[in-house]
């Protein structure tokens, strides 16, 4: 996924990790001597997945949760990194720190903190600076959310202040075209949802990807149609998955899955049409991201992917979205998104090839992020030490899930 070799695949190659980051990537045999050595003979290596727009809105506000099993089920579902987009409070900063001081495990958490909203009135630039300064003084993020602050003008302000303090401010789509035409036009660095009629045409496509403005159609929550989670509800077992229940609640699960509000024919889905759109612009050169909104942590980022293939990506399309294209999308493409020397040591280590077919993605069977080896269905740790997950808070409510049996919940007479 490197820059300008796409699509380079190599086959029974050596990647050499020192510490957390990569230190070679070359032919079998390459490997220095000394090295710890894991063959992964048969399986498929990918840069670890980034979410460029992740909510991870299950986490426990004013007092913070050691155990937080949104960035628990992302990272063990291969995305180990991502954007919050709008947090509503401060404190995911702090979870920020205690993921990388290594108090907790988790996901590279970035965010933007709580979003800038329309009630501030800007009259000038200088205010909207002022406003920002905050966020990158005492906040520490360049990345600011701009959720459709005003008029036209206050939103250049925006623009015009996030430039001169070097920050990347993307935006809310809010169902509206036009809108997002002006996103374009003024400077953000990216748009968020997706853009809501189809078909864009080529002026709209070559405007989005000659701009460089990052587009994350997160078409799990789609506009002009059911969303595409709903089809995965319908059309898969998510209840009885037994990864997902090993890292999240279950009440949890058994309020988003037991009873949906909707059920629609195949034909009613819109996101195959929007996915369209997406490969499209992809192929125009466009910046098109990979976003799950935080609908379902972990198993919501692959539905994602295998949505923007419905469109006609290529699988090696749709990868590029999720590594080296969510890199740039976040502002660490010298870090992450690729698989060369001198990046951060996060990878994805699948038992199947997602070349072969999308859906293997969700073949995981060890997942590294910053150096550290994990089972992707369990999060024990195998490099550098060996030592089993913490036993999350809510294992002790329910029987352990076994693949492919459903839940235990006692005995239980039916009228």
């Amino acid at each position: 996924m490197r820059g300008g070799k796409e699509d380079e695949v190599l086959k029974n190659a050596d990647i050499a990790i020192e510490n957390n980051r990569i230190k070679s990537v070359g032919a079998k045999g390459s490997v220095p001597g000394g090295a710890k050595v894991f063959d992964v003979s048969g399986k498929t290596i990918v840069p670890g997945f980034v979410d460029t727009h992740a909510h991870w809105t299950e986490i426990r506000r004013g007092i913070l949760d050691t155990q937080n099993w949104s960035f628990l089920a992302n990272l063990a579902y291969g995305v180990t990194a991502g954007l919050d987009v709008q947090t509503g409070t401060n404190d995911t900063f702090a979870y920020q720190d205690l993921v990388d001081s290594g108090d907790i495990i988790g996901l590279r958490a970035f965010s933007t903190g709580p979003g800038v909203f329309s009630d501030n009135n800007f009259q000038s630039a200088e205010e909207v600076k002022g406003v920002l300064t905050k966020y990158k003084k005492y906040y520490g993020t360049p990345n600011i959310k701009s959720y459709v602050v005003g008029n036209r003008k206050q939103r250049q302000y925006m623009v015009q202040a996030a430039k001169e303090l070097e920050m990347m401010p993307t935006t809310e789509g809010a169902l509206d075209l036009k809108l997002n035409l002006t996103h374009v036009l003024d400077g953000f660095h990216g748009n968020e949802h997706t853009l809501p009629i189809t078909p864009l045409y080529n002026d709209v496509i070559q405007m989005f990807a000659k701009s460089g403005i990052a587009e994350t159609p997160t078409l799990i929550v789609n506009y002009g149609g059911p969303f595409g989670e709903d089809y995965w509800f319908e059309n898969s077992e998510v209840h009885d998955n037994a990864k997902l229940n090993h890292f999240m609640p279950h009440r949890v699960i058994d309020q988003r899955t037991k009873r949906r509000q909707g059920w629609f024919r195949k034909d009613e889905y819109e996101f195959p049409k929007l996915a369209a759109q997406m490969a499209k612009l992809e192929r125009a050169g466009g910046l098109v991201g990979v976003g799950s909104h935080g609908e379902m942590q972990g198993i919501g980022y692959h539905w994602e992917l295998w949505m923007l293939a419905s469109g006609g990506m290529t699988p090696l399309e749709v990868l590029r979205c999720a590594t080296v294209n969510g890199a740039k999308i976040i502002g660490r493409p010298a870090d992450l998104g690729s698989i060369e020397p001198g990046k951060l040591a996060d990878l994805v280590i699948m038992d199947k090839s997602p070349l072969d077919d999308i859906h293997n993605t969700n073949t995981i069977h060890w997942v590294m992020k910053n150096g550290e080896l994990f089972e992707g269905d369990t999060l024990n740790q195998v490099w550098p030490e060996q030592k089993k997950l913490e036993p999350l808070w809510f294992w002790n409510n329910y029987d352990v899930p076994k693949p492919g049996e459903p839940l235990n919940y006692g005995e239980t007479k039916q009228p």
